[in-house]
C-alpha cells in the first residue's frame, strides 16, 4: 500500500501538474494537513477491532508523527467545533519534559502537526492540551505511576515505553483508567527494547503492530545522518534494534548478552598469528536445509596462552541449494582473507565434507573436527573467552550475535539450528582453545 503523496511522486510532471491544478484553493491549503494522503503504511492505523496500536521503528522511523497524527484523528471532528471519537486523551511519556518536547512542541508533535483552526492550547500549570472542541489531552511521566491513579480516559498514546524507568508500574495505572467511552483505543510508539512489559503488549490477542526500518522514512532525513549511522551500526546487533527496529531478547541463562556482543567491536584486526575460516555443513543440500555457517576468525597468540587474542572478521553464512555451493562460499572466504586452515564439522557428512571441499580447491589446507560433546559443553570455554575480554568482533555479524544471544546454559533457545555459532565454536576452539592445552613454556637452559 503506498501513500498518496507517494504515488503522485511516482507519475510523470505532466500528471502531477494536473492533479495539483484540479484541486481547489482550500483543498491546497489543507493538503499539508492530510496526514493520510503523505503518511508511510507503518504510520496508519490498521483496520479491525484493536485495543493496542503498537509502532515499532528505527530511530528517525516517523512513529512520533505517527502518534501524534493518530491523536488528531481520534479528537478531530469534521468541523473545528465539532466532537471527535476522543474527549480525554493521557499523554504518557518517560518524562514530563519529553512529552511537552517531543510529543508536544516536537517538530513532529501535536502542534506542529495541527492546523491553524484546530490548534490545542497548551495549558502548562495544568499540563494538558485543549482543544477547540473542548478535548483534552494530559500529560503524565513514567517516572510517576501513580499519577494515572484515579484519571479516567478513552484515548492514550505511550510514547518510547521500552525506555521507561518505571514502564509496568505506568503501563498498569493506564490501563485501569483506559475506562471511557463505546471504544477506548491507545497507541504505542517506540523504539524496541528487551522489556517484559513491552513482550506482553505485543503478544496480546488485542494488540496490533506496525513496523518500519529508519530507511522507510529517508526522505525526511538528512543523509549525512544516514551515513553516519550506517557506518557505524549497520550490520551490528545495536544497529537491529535502533535501526531496524527489531525487537532484541537474551533468553534466561545466554552464555553471550546484548550488552556482552555490544562491547565487543572494533574497526580494525590488528596484526593476527592464524586466521582460520570454520564450517558446520548443512545436514543436507537443498533450498530447505539450514544455513551453513562459515566463520572466519583471526588470533594473534604471542606470549602466554592468556596474553592471546582473536578477532572474528567475518560471517561468511550461506543458504545453499547444494553442497557444492557451500564449499565455494568457504573457498572463497579463505582466499578473501587468507587463511591458514579450514575447519570444517563432519557429523553429519563424514568424508563427503572434505571430498565436496577439495572439488572445489584439492589444495585447501584442511583439518575435520567431530563434536564428542553437546553444543552447549563445546560453547561453555568459548564464552568463557569473551568474558575474559579476550575476543572481538568486526562490524557486521548481527545475524551471528542473534543466534549468540540465544545459546543459553541449557541449550539453543531460538528457530533451527545455530549454525553460525557452531562454526564460531570450532573455529575459536581451533584458533584458541586446543592451541593453549597443549602450549609448553619454553625450557631454559641453564650454562
Amino acid at each position: 500500500m503506498r501513500s498518496g503523496a507517494a504515488w503522485i511522486a511516482s507519475e510523470p510532471p505532466e500528471l502531477q501538474n494536473e492533479f495539483l491544478d484540479g484541486l481547489t484553493e482550500q483543498t491546497l491549503m489543507a493538503l499539508p494537513f492530510m496526514f493520510e494522503f503523505w503518511a508511510l503504511p507503518h504510520q496508519l492505523p490498521p483496520e479491525g477491532e484493536w485495543f493496542t496500536w503498537v509502532i515499532l521503528g528505527g530511530r528517525g522511523a516517523g512513529k512520533t508523527r505517527a502518534g501524534a497524527e493518530w491523536v488528531r484523528a481520534m479528537v478531530e471532528g469534521s468541523k473545528p467545533l465539532d466532537f471527535g471519537k476522543a474527549r480525554r486523551v493521557a499523554l504518557v511519556g518517560e518524562t514530563i519534559d519529553q512529552v511537552r518536547e517531543v510529543m508536544i512542541f516536537g517538530d513532529s508533535g501535536i502542534l506542529a502537526c495541527s492546523p491553524p483552526d484546530r490548534r490545542p492550547v497548551w495549558e502548562a500549570s495544568r499540563r494538558r492540551l485543549v482543544w477547540p472542541n473542548g478535548a483534552t489531552a494530559q500529560a503524565f511521566s513514567a517516572h510517576d505511576p501513580e499519577s494515572l491513579r484515579g484519571p479516567q480516559f478513552d484515548a492514550a498514546w505511550a510514547d518510547e515505553l521500552a525506555k521507561w524507568k518505571k514502564a509496568e508500574e505506568t503501563w498498569n495505572m493506564l490501563q485501569f483508567g483506559m475506562r471511557l467511552g463505546d471504544r477506548p483505543r491507545q497507541v504505542v510508539t517506540t523504539t524496541p527494547r528487551n522489556s517484559a512489559i513491552l513482550r506482553q503488549i505485543l503478544e496480546s490477542q488485542s494488540t496490533v503492530i506496525t513496523h518500519a526500518a529508519t530507511e522507510a522514512n529517508r526522505a525526511n532525513l538528512a543523509e549525512s545522518f544516514l551515513r553516519e549511522v550506517k557506518a557505524r551500526y549497520a550490520g551490528t546487533r545495536l544497529g537491529r534494534q535502533e535501526l531496524e527496529g527489531v525487537l532484541l531478547e537474551d533468553v534466561e541463562g545466554a552464555l553471550w548478552t546484548t550488552s556482552m556482543v555490544e562491547s565487543l567491536r572494533v574497526d580494525e584486526p590488528g596484526p593476527l598469528t592464524r586466521i582460520v575460516v570454520a564450517v558446520d555443513p548443512p545436514v543436507t543440500g537443498h533450498s530447505g536445509s539450514d544455513e551453513c555457517g562459515i566463520i572466519v576468525a583471526g588470533a594473534r597468540t604471542e606470549g602466554q596462552p592468556q596474553e592471546w587474542r582473536a578477532v572474528v572478521l567475518e560471517d561468511a553464512s550461506v543458504t545453499a541449494s547444494s553442497p557444492t555451493a557451500w564449499a565455494e562460499a568457504a573457498t572463497a572466504a579463505m582466499e578473501r582473507h587468507g587463511a591458514d586452515r579450514m575447519v570444517a564439522e563432519v557429523n553429519q557428512g563424514g568424508e563427503l565434507v572434505e571430498t565436496v571441499i577439495r572439488q572445489i580447491d584439492p589444495m585447501v589446507p584442511y583439518r575435520s573436527v567431530r563434536a564428542s560433546r553437546g553444543k552447549t559443553a563445546r560453547a561453555e570455554p568459548v564464552a568463557a573467552l569473551y568474558e575474559q575480554g579476550r575476543v572481538k568482533h568486526m562490524r557486521g555479524l548481527g545475524d551471528l550475535e542473534d543466534q549468540m544471544c540465544r545459546m543459553t546454559s541449557s541449550g539453543y533457545r531460538g528457530k533451527g539450528s545455530p549454525d553460525r555459532v557452531d562454526a564460531l565454536v570450532w573455529a575459536l576452539h581451533d584458533l584458541m582453545i586446543e592451541p593453549a592445552a597443549h602450549w609448553r613454556r619454553p625450557r631454559v637452559r641453564l650454562l
